[in-house]
């Protein structure tokens, strides 16, 4: 073991642990989900931190030696490397500060052993003074956010694309089946299957587009915003620089925000891409209710189609196979609708120059 400490005092740290007293805090107070933070969300939490360090050393604010280090620190964290060092509970108090100074600590003792030096040896490389270097919880959280949310987004949307082209496919293999139509669970006028499953195709396609649309929001940053949004401490030329690293080092174009106060305070773009997840999550539970109607039966109901056999379906009835996917999407989509609730409850209760319910936010979108 070895002792760290804060202003409260003096914690043992294991010795082979990369975070340090902060994260120590943060274990003991914040044991809620029993998970830890999503694996790109550390990620990104590595891209943010080695855009700062870089930007820090270009124009001359951080020693290049000790930069370089931390430069190589951060990617451990970006390679996943490190993972196990980021034990903090996803929702916590304290607007990510945790979360910021978790990461703070692993760069600072990571670069150390780089360096040759023990870990814990903070008045050589500080989590404050160089790994905190021109930022703020207050900017780092929100814009390790935007990032992980854009890349978590891209998974979706491939998904979302893929399952259109499944539909699609579908709807070329039916396209001459002829069925009748419903409306109101009524007899309506004859339909081809094919125009069903291509009509879900089109409802996936327009989701995906929907929540391209909704990231676009999220390529505003508020890095260099500090602590309330004026500024402080962030020299107008790395506000500049780490806008332009961050886009380097992520691949996304980054801009910063015209009003960094705003940037700051407000966190409404997240309901606008939550909205969308919300929405998406509606439409697929309407495509998942159709085949089961369609493939109820297969004696007393529509059996109009068979989805593939996936497990037995009773404990008690031999032969009957239950819709089992379709009936987990629901679920699934449930949860979602649920979570865009707790997005919105934590957008609305921002206060003044800080909404400091980012963690729930950022935990329900992910």
């Amino acid at each position: 073991m070895r002792k760290e400490h804060d202003f409260l005092g003096e914690l043992e740290i294991p010795d082979n642990a990369y975070y340090g007293v902060q994260t120590m805090r943060a274990m003991e107070n914040f044991q809620i989900t029993g998970y830890t933070a999503d694996p790109l969300f550390i990620k990104a939490l590595g891209m943010v931190k080695k855009a700062a360090a870089l930007a820090n050393m270009k124009i001359g604010l951080l020693d290049e030696k000790i930069g370089n280090a931390m430069v190589l620190a951060c990617d451990d964290i970006i390679s996943g490397k490190l993972n196990d060092q980021f034990p903090t509970d996803p929702i916590q108090g304290g607007a990510g500060t945790s979360f910021n100074m978790n990461t703070n600590e692993v760069i600072c003792n990571r670069a150390l052993e780089i360096l040759g030096r023990p870990r814990g040896d903070y008045n050589y490389i500080s989590p404050n003074n160089h790994a905190n270097m021109s930022q703020s919880t207050n900017d780092v959280i929100p814009t390790s956010i935007r990032v992980c949310a854009l890349m978590r987004a891209e998974q979706l949307i491939i998904a979302l694309e893929n399952l259109a082209d499944s539909f699609d496919k579908k709807g070329e293999e039916f396209k001459d089946v002829l069925k009748i139509g419903r409306t109101h669970l009524q007899d309506a006028v004859p339909i081809t299957l094919g125009l069903e499953f291509k009509a879900f195709a089109s409802s996936m396609r327009r989701r995906s587009n929907y929540i391209r649309r909704s990231c676009e929001l999220l390529h505003t940053m508020n890095m260099g915003a500090t602590a309330v949004g004026t500024g402080l401490n962030a020299d107008p030329e790395y506000i500049k620089e780490v806008c332009e690293q961050l886009t380097l080092v992520t691949g996304e174009s980054f801009t910063t925000a015209d009003n960094l106060v705003d940037a700051t305070s407000n966190t409404d773009i997240f309901t606008d891409l939550s909205s969308s997840l919300k929405t998406s999550a509606l439409s697929l539970i309407k495509i998942s209710n159709d085949l089961r109607l369609m493939a109820s039966g297969p004696r007393a109901g529509f059996c109009e189609i068979t989805l593939p056999p996936r497990q037995p379906g009773s404990s008690i009835m031999p032969g009957k196979v239950n819709p089992v996917i379709p009936e987990v999407v629901d679920q699934t989509c449930y949860q979602v609708i649920a979570n865009d609730l707790a997005v919105a409850f934590g957008v609305e209760n921002g206060q003044f120059q800080l909404n400091v319910m980012e963690p729930v936010m950022a935990y329900n979108i992910f």
